[in-house]
């Protein structure tokens, strides 16, 4: 990367640490649906309800998180609490949302007698009926502000139709650079993005630092010297797939399988069973982690086995997203650049609306029934200053009398 420009002295944060904690930690224990889910929730909770953020601040993070490896959702959300209240805020964001979702997979036998049954059964569907009523109301939310154009609703219908059609893991960088080169082409209305700038709190020594461990996080995963079971071994594999999945949660489990069911540290049943368990639980994916490591036979706790996999898979994305804003908000300072950024924007957009198709609706919607308890949750959704919970506990309160009434 070029040489980066003077960026501006560390100023006081607009919020604090322990409000960002308190946001998050409602939202990690309340954030149902997987990583595109999660974007709905947060664009409700951090634009429309608290307003930390304005649309075009929003997208530019959303857009960035989407193109670099790593948990786009989480990645989002570290970015939210970084904007908010600087670095402290961006640690407070991680662990609040991902620490309810490892505790629970770290207990999850323990838990697995609840998740039986009829009713639960039913509570589970309705959990993923209320992930297709907020990401809809995302996109419809977005939409307004993503592509008031035809250009821009141009690009966010063919990335729709495209994705969906090849359905590749590599489409999604596709998506977004023909975005920024259509938005850079043919873009020429006034931009959200023009409103939107990121405010970076940090200068050249933070991103000199985040550089300087992310090469040699990668440097010394790739050179680690043994496939025996040890700590070590935990950390370079959970690493390496932490810094080369492009996609989100769903994408690195063929990296995760391979990184410990082939060489024979978890089995092949005990993968699945917390793959099972991730899916219906809230918060990011990534979390698979944390049962993962705990699984390793390391000869240590598995609290620490589980720590050091969590820590290890995360770590890449957020190190490589703290080098990457600086340029990323100078960048979209250019007037040709914002135009760019609106392409992307209007990608992005398309990109959430072909997961709300699938997966997150084909998961989802089995019948007439599911479609129309999923409209009223949108409905719900639709007041700006009512609760993501309302959507949700309709959602499980109806989806429970349908299964009782089917």
């Amino acid at each position: 990367m070029p040489a980066a420009a003077p960026l501006p002295a560390d100023s006081p944060p607009r919020g604090t640490a322990l409000e960002v904690l308190g946001a998050f930690t409602r939202l990690g224990f309340t954030s149902f649906g997987g990583p595109i889910a999660h974007v709905g929730y947060f664009r409700r909770d951090f634009v429309e309800q608290r307003r930390w953020l304005n649309e075009a601040q929003f997208a530019q993070l959303l857009a960035v998180s989407q193109f670099l490896p790593g948990p786009a959702s989480s990645q989002l959300g570290f970015g939210i609490g970084l904007m908010r209240a600087g670095g402290i805020g961006a640690l407070a964001a991680f662990i609040a949302f991902t620490l309810p979702s490892a505790l629970l997979l770290f207990a999850f036998s323990e838990a697995t007698a609840l998740l039986t049954g009829p009713i639960a059964t039913s509570a589970i569907h309705g959990l993923k009926l209320a992930a297709v009523a907020i990401v809809a109301h995302g996109v419809l939310r977005m939409a307004r502000a993503m592509t008031p154009d035809a250009t821009r609703a141009t690009i966010a219908l063919l990335v729709l139709v495209l994705t969906l059609a090849l359905r590749a893991p590599w489409m999604q960088l596709v998506a977004i650079s023909v975005g920024a080169l259509t938005g850079a082409l043919l873009v020429r209305a006034p931009t959200p993005a023009a409103d939107g700038a990121i405010e970076v709190r940090y200068g050249r020594i933070t991103v000199g630092i985040a550089l300087a461990l992310l090469t040699t996080g990668l440097l010394v995963a790739l050179a680690w010297p043994t496939r025996a079971p040890v700590l070590g071994s935990v950390f370079a594999a959970f690493f390496k797939a932490g810094a080369m999945v492009f996609g989100g949660g769903h994408v690195v489990l063929p990296l995760l399988e391979q990184s410990v069911v082939t060489p024979g540290w978890v089995s092949h049943e005990a993968f699945l069973a917390g793959y099972g368990a991730a899916q219906v639980i809230p918060g990011p994916m990534f979390s698979l982690a944390a049962f993962l490591g705990a699984q390793v036979p390391t000869g240590a706790a598995p609290a620490l086995g589980a720590l050091t996999a969590l820590l290890s898979v995360f770590a890449p994305g957020f190190l490589l997203l703290i080098f990457v804003l600086p340029a990323w908000s100078r960048l979209t300072a250019m007037p040709r650049a914002l135009h760019a950024v609106a392409g992307v924007n209007a990608a992005v957009l398309g990109l959430l609306a072909a997961a709300l198709i699938d997966p997150v609706g084909r998961a989802a919607i089995g019948g007439i029934g599911d479609v129309v308890i999923a409209l009223v949750a949108v409905a719900l959704l639709w007041n700006e200053r009512r609760s993501s919970l309302w959507g949700a506990g309709w959602c499980v309160v109806a989806a429970i009398g349908l299964g009782v009434v089917g």
